[in-house]
């Protein structure tokens, strides 16, 4: 497995493996990533500043994804944005490295990373939270992720 930015030709995998994980977790609805409308076109996305989008390869399959991006109204933070995993992928030690390349990259244009998640996706909140993230009570902001019941702030 490696990791490497994301390209053009990535696009239609990466909307299948978030949607498969999606799925996998009953947040296959709307105010999750299901209803983002470039959720098929994160190349062009994450082109923009202090914007990036990193996959995990594994035989020529992308198995895992994560994103930085700005939280808007915040200049100073950033979001993790759509960070999910095949079960191939899981307990790889993968996501950790992914996690630490989108943090490495979200220090040199922000202060604090923000995120938005599913509390039933347990592994994901015990993983944010073994890496520094602290559990806030509410959204940082109104964002299209309204059915997100669990939000975490890190300082970078």
């Amino acid at each position: 497995m490696f990791i490497r930015e994301i390209e053009e030709k990535d696009n239609q995998e990466v909307e299948s493996l978030i949607r498969s994980c999606l799925i996998e977790f009953g947040a296959n609805k709307s105010g999750t990533a299901w209803a983002d409308p470039n959720l098929g076109d994160f190349y062009h996305l994450y082109q923009r500043e202090g914007s990036r989008y990193w996959v995990v390869e594994h035989n020529s399959t992308v198995v895992a994804g994560c994103g930085i991006g700005p939280v808007e109204g915040f200049s100073h933070i950033c979001e993790l944005q759509k960070m999910y995993a095949l079960k191939e992928a899981r307990g790889t030690g993968i996501s950790y490295e992914l996690l630490q390349i989108s943090l490495d990259f979200a220090k040199e244009h922000y202060e604090q990373c923000y995120l938005e998640t599913l509390n039933n996706m347990v592994a994901a909140n015990k993983f944010y939270i073994k890496n520094g993230f602290i559990p806030l009570k509410e959204p940082l902001n109104a964002t299209e992720h309204f059915a997100c019941d669990a939000w975490y702030i890190k300082t970078l």
